[in-house]
């Protein structure tokens, strides 16, 4: 029997998120860094996924404006195309919506661990773990990398 390459890849299928385990972080006032610790052994593990399908699927269908501004620096009309703003309640539910998506599950070790859309609302609301999701998001977009070669090369 032969398989399929869509079973091999599983394509068609939409992705499931990436695994990452807790890590805590330090902002330092002085300095304006974020100092980011390693994962303590048998830190609860996040399955987490990129946002920016979401937001494409949700915009969609959503039809641009066209505004014509000038800029400042070629004293130039320059035609500039945006999405018009969602009311305030909508906006608010559509950002819910997303951390609700990007955040998959949890687990610690084998264990799966319960985390409802409440409990994902109220980890985003605290600033530890919001620094943990942006590091997290920069690892998947690969922008760890370019600082990390921007670094290297100065």
């Amino acid at each position: 029997m032969t398989e399929k390459i869509s079973d091999l890849f599983g394509l068609g299928k939409m992705e499931d998120g990436d695994w990452f385990p807790y890590f805590e972080s330090r902002f330092d006032m002085a300095s304006g860094e974020i100092t980011y610790d390693e994962p303590k052994k048998g830190a609860v593990e996040f399955c987490i996924r990129s946002m920016q399908p979401f937001f494409e699927e949700k915009n969609s269908g959503r039809k641009k404006e066209n505004k014509m501004v000038l800029n400042p620096v070629s004293r130039a009309m320059e035609r500039v195309s945006f999405y018009p703003d969602r009311p305030p309640e909508e906006e608010k539910q559509l950002g819910e919506d997303a951390w609700d998506y990007a955040i998959i599950a949890a687990r610690k070790g084998d264990e799966s661990l319960d985390v409802s859309r409440e409990d994902k609302l109220e980890l985003v609301n605290r600033p530890m773990f919001l620094r943990y999701v942006k590091r997290v998001f920069d690892m998947l977009n690969g922008e760890v990398e370019k600082k990390k070669e921007a670094a290297e090369k100065n």
